[in-house]
């Protein structure tokens, strides 16, 4: 999978949120200064050819439709940055995150039982 810009993937936030939208509801999801929208139409167009974004045409008309689900697209996000940024370890992104956040017990308690179920498996 391609990756996105921060644009591309602001418009993506809008598109999974809404499920499907024309241009015109794109804009009106984004923060001002809104961008063209002309920009917005070539930037949603640019995620059709990358194979992010599907589209149902009505005459002139392009309503379109996320082809990639945001869980798809996190993992694999995930997954880059588990490898440029923790040199491919999850005990490194863990460590980060126990040290940085303010994990209350019910969080701690989740975790522990994720580890403890992934301990059991073959």
């Amino acid at each position: 999978m391609e990756p996105l810009n921060h644009t591309e993937e602001q418009i993506m936030q809008i598109l999974w949120q809404l499920e499907r939208a024309f241009v015109k509801d794109i804009l009106e999801k984004m923060d001002d200064p809104k961008p063209p929208y002309t920009t917005v139409s070539s930037i949603v167009r640019n995620l059709e050819t990358k194979g992010y974004v599907g589209h149902k045409a009505y005459g002139k008309t392009h309503e379109y439709i996320p082809q990639v689900s945001r869980e798809e697209y996190g993992k694999g996000s995930l997954q880059k940055m588990l490898k440029n940024y923790f040199n491919d370890r999850t005990s490194n992104l863990l460590s980060l995150l126990m040290k940085e956040r303010d994990l209350d017990n019910e969080e701690i308690r989740e975790l522990q039982q994720l580890i403890d179920a992934k301990k059991k498996q073959p």
